[in-house]
């Protein structure tokens, strides 16, 4: 055997054997903290703990469904749907309606600016206007982000 296959060899032996080196985890106490290391000290302790499984978990065989289990005949389900959308497209428009009306009063109060929310000299406080408007801007995502779960939730439909 040649030098440089031995050198080979001998190095990828030792890359093989670096993993097994490298679980050694110790559980230390320092000054009360708890701690966590892969170097052993005086007040440190080895864990022992169950190699990992990286393989991939297997798929669950499907079990049929019981003859038994209760079904619904297609008109039923078509009529069940179609009240869903019509549901979902009222609660969509009654979002659609408070998000608006949130934005005016947004908008009305981003127009007022109130005097204890004013400095000497007349300045504006931007903190203390910004203070009063959270709840409104709040108020308008939250409308928002509701119109956006009923827009996709209506997407999802049949």
């Amino acid at each position: 055997m040649k030098a440089q296959d031995l050198f080979f060899s001998s190095a990828l032996l030792s890359l093989l054997a670096w993993p097994a080196l490298a679980q050694d985890i110790y559980k230390c106490d320092v000054d009360g903290r708890t701690t966590y290391s892969n170097v052993p000290t005086t007040k440190c302790r080895k864990l022992i703990l169950d190699p990992i499984n990286l393989a991939p978990a297997t798929k669950a065989a499907r079990t049929p469904t019981p003859s038994s289990f209760p079904k619904v005949d297609d008109e039923t389900q078509k009529s069940r749907d179609s009240d869903r959308r019509r549901i979902l497209e009222t609660e969509l428009a009654a979002e659609q309606k408070n998000a608006e009306q949130a934005k005016k009063a947004l908008a009305e109060q981003e127009a007022v600016v109130l005097p204890n929310e004013r400095m000497q000299g007349g300045a504006i406080s931007g903190g203390k206007l910004e203070e009063r408007l959270l709840p409104y801007k709040d108020k308008v995502a939250l409308h928002e982000r509701n119109i956006e779960a009923i827009s996709k939730e209506i997407g999802n439909l049949r």
